[in-house]
């Protein structure tokens, strides 16, 4: 294919391909995405190598959150029936998180529930990043806290934050249909608060909420131009008791297709394949290791994952291998944060009610029962 040829070699050169190009790439049928997965993944092994980077998440708050986004069992008026607890101690924390690094995790991500940390917050979330440090020489920390007030992120770094995640999830023109307590351009200064303080920045988005092609499109090229290190990508956990329970949109070549096209948009980046793989990708996960260079191990945040030892597993038999903490996530040119190359590196409404559709599989989704604010132990 022509578009195909073109992608990969703008995609090593790290050209942004055209809004028709990466329209194109989801557009794709079935029987041309081996070839679409194909490409995708040389522009993957340029950057990468076969590398894939492990993450842990600790859920240092669960629930109890006051913002509205449809898509989160721990919204407000959420009835899903999930782990609900306040801040985790530092040592607690450190605890499960070293459980992560033992099976291979590289990077820990702290998550708390809720709009955005006080100043308080930020001296807890402090502590518990020392302890981590502390712990497990070498490990890297990011932070996950909502929105960011003036000097926090600096506050962050100080302690030893490596880097900041707050995703755009959805396109500017869309976001107001997901959530309505706060703004896409909340989110926007938070990243820009991050990189700012010399953070790495962490963003990504949410596929899988009713949006079309060009709402997926648009928050990619969003993503592009604000530059984050990392840009996870999350595909929909349809949990009982949001309002977006009903929407199962995504099979598994939908899902390949979309990390493909943000692969060749983000070409240098680290692309993480993060929430709802399980779920949506199912048994072509593998495939998606050709696309991405970094995963999730374990369980998330309310919800379980797959056994840690089947990721380690599903690795190797891909021929991949995990990233040590002594090797540089992301190319040389990138590794100082940023691309200090100019442009060069750079749905429809929520709600559906009614029956799962044909190929919906609410029986892969496990309230997350294990783990940070238990007494079982986690999944790693």
């Amino acid at each position: 294919m022509d578009l195909l040829s073109t992608l990969v070699e703008k995609g090593l050169r790290r050209e942004l391909p055209t809004r028709e190009e990466a329209l194109a790439v989801l557009a794709t049928s079935d029987d041309d995405l081996l070839d679409v997965v194909a490409a995708a993944g040389r522009v993957r092994r340029q950057w990468f190598g076969r590398r894939v980077k492990l993450n842990y998440l600790v859920n240092l708050k669960s629930g109890l959150c006051p913002e509205d986004c449809s898509y989160c069992s721990q919204r407000l008026g959420s009835k899903a029936e999930i782990l609900k607890y306040t801040w985790l101690g530092p040592e607690e924390a450190s605890r499960v998180a070293a459980a992560g690094v033992a099976g291979g995790a590289k990077r820990v991500c702290l998550v708390a529930s809720g709009r955005g940390p006080t100043d308080r917050d930020v001296d807890r979330v402090s502590r518990t990043i020392e302890a981590i440090k502390e712990q497990n020489e070498g490990v890297e920390v990011c932070a996950c806290l909502g929105l960011l007030s003036q000097g926090q992120a600096e506050r962050l770094r100080e302690a030893g934050a490596d880097a900041y995640n707050h995703n755009l999830n959805t396109s500017e023109g869309t976001y107001g249909d997901i959530t309505t307590t706060h703004t896409y351009a909340d989110r926007v200064d938070t990243v820009h608060q991050a990189q700012a303080a010399g953070l790495s920045a962490c963003s990504g988005l949410i596929a899988g909420m009713g949006e079309k092609d060009e709402d997926l499109v648009d928050v990619v090229f969003s993503l592009r131009e604000l530059d984050p290190d990392s840009v996870p990508v999350n595909f929909l956990i349809p949990i009982e008791g949001t309002p977006l329970a009903k929407e199962w949109n995504l099979t598994p070549q939908r899902c390949l297709r979309i990390l493909a096209m943000v692969r060749f948009v983000c070409p240098d980046v680290e692309v993480r394949l993060a929430g709802g793989r399980e779920v949506q990708l199912r048994s072509l996960q593998p495939l998606a290791l050709h696309l991405v260079n970094s995963i999730f191990l374990g369980d998330y945040l309310t919800s379980e994952g797959q056994a840690a030892q089947t990721d380690l597993d599903m690795i190797a038999d891909a021929g991949f291998e995990v990233e040590g903490a002594g090797t540089t996530t992301l190319p040389e040119h990138r590794a100082g944060g940023g691309c200090g190359g100019g442009a060069v590196c750079a749905d429809g409404p929520p709600g559906a009610s009614g029956q799962a559709p044909a190929g919906a599989r609410p029986d892969l989704v496990a309230v997350r029962r294990r783990g940070a604010g238990t007494d079982t132990a986690p999944n790693a």
